[in-house]
């Protein structure tokens, strides 16, 4: 059976709206948090979520 994680906000470390499996890799994904309110881009590969470079603004 395929794991299944919600993603965590680089920010604030808290689950935003986002569910992935073990295989499914995001490439300048822009990811929302509800609770801290921003907004990031991020490449999440097994799991591991970075801030994309690309995100600074």
């Amino acid at each position: 059976m395929e794991t299944i994680k919600w993603v965590l906000c680089p920010i604030c470390g808290n689950k935003t709206r986002t569910i992935m499996q073990e295989d499914t890799e995001l490439k300048n994904f822009p990811l929302y948090c509800p609770k801290c309110k921003q907004q990031t881009l991020v490449n999440v590969k097994y799991f591991v979520v970075s801030v994309s470079i690309d995100s600074a603004n």
